[in-house]
């Protein structure tokens, strides 16, 4: 996978008022890291995400800061996960002046509420309140440039994870129609388009739906099943068995996480009463008798 990752380097300018900090904890599930943001082009300034407190990232911050003869009056949190909220405390010891923001915040932390904004000179973040990555998660419209700050719902590269996807679509769907200008999203390289990434991840959500409900509506592969296995339900299947599937050109290595975002899609589709969970973990189409 790492090998696949376009380059990103430590800082980099992308905007007149944006400037990107990785935070130095590169993984397959990070990426090439998690993405801060400096923003805004006067003293003061406002700081998306603080990454996980390495030190690669506090000594970068700093140089930044310097460099530009600023401080951050305001650290915005996109949402709750380590990988964003880590480095605070980190911040905090640099510039312990610093107002620390997050939808439903924890102490010492100040609340974000939908529509919310924060101004400072040459940038003004409105939030607006996205769950489905999770139940905290906020994007940051900055009115300047038509852009969105995305946080992990979009990514710069590959698909985000997931806690409700029914939730996560409604968010999409919304984040779809804040802006037309570019993306900057918590992981990955800036996107030029942030509608059409965006359209492109509720394109490939709708597909993945289709995938499973075709999946489930065909007949397993009996000659491949033990005896046992064909007298069980040949009509339900697990989410590994769809998986398998679905993903067969995935390494297998990957199959498992895949596995959650499968149940995730049987869990929209049981709320939306078109399939029915039975014989605990085995899923088949509504109406559709088991064998």
């Amino acid at each position: 996978m790492a090998s696949q990752l376009a380059h990103i380097p430590e800082v980099k300018r992308l905007s007149p008022a944006c400037m990107r900090i990785l935070a130095g904890n590169p993984s397959k599930f990070t990426l090439q890291g998690t993405n801060t943001y400096l923003v805004g082009t006067g003293s003061d300034r406002l700081l998306i995400d603080t990454g996980e407190g390495k030190p690669s990232w506090l000594a970068a911050l700093k140089r930044v800061l310097d460099d530009e003869k600023a401080t951050v009056e305001k650290a915005l949190l996109t949402h709750w996960h380590h990988d964003h909220t880590e480095g605070v405390l980190d911040l905090l010891e640099l510039s312990p002046h610093t107002a620390v923001y997050k939808c439903d915040p924890t102490e010492g932390q100040l609340d974000i509420a939908d529509g919310q904004t924060f101004e400072v000179e040459g940038a003004t973040l409105t939030a607006v309140h996205t769950p489905g990555h999770t139940t905290d998660h906020m994007a940051f419209i900055l009115q300047e440039e038509d852009s969105l700050f995305t946080g992990d719902n979009v990514l710069g590269q590959g698909t985000a994870v997931f806690e409700d996807l029914g939730t996560y679509l409604k968010s999409l769907a919304r984040m779809e129609r804040l802006v037309s200008g570019r993306a900057y999203p918590g992981h990955g390289p800036m996107v030029s388009d942030a509608k059409a990434k965006i359209a492109e991840y509720i394109s490939h959500r709708h597909q993945r739906e289709v995938q499973v409900l075709q999946t489930l509506g065909s007949a397993k592969d009996a000659p491949s099943m033990s005896p046992s296995d064909i007298s069980e339900q040949v009509g339900a299947w697990t989410p590994m068995e769809l998986v398998k599937v679905i993903y067969r050109d995935v390494p297998e290595s990957l199959h498992l996480p895949a596995s959650g975002g499968v149940v995730q899609i049987l869990r929209k589709l049981r709320d939306e009463d078109r399939v029915v969970l039975e014989d605990g973990d085995r899923w088949r189409l509504k109406g559709r008798p088991s064998l």
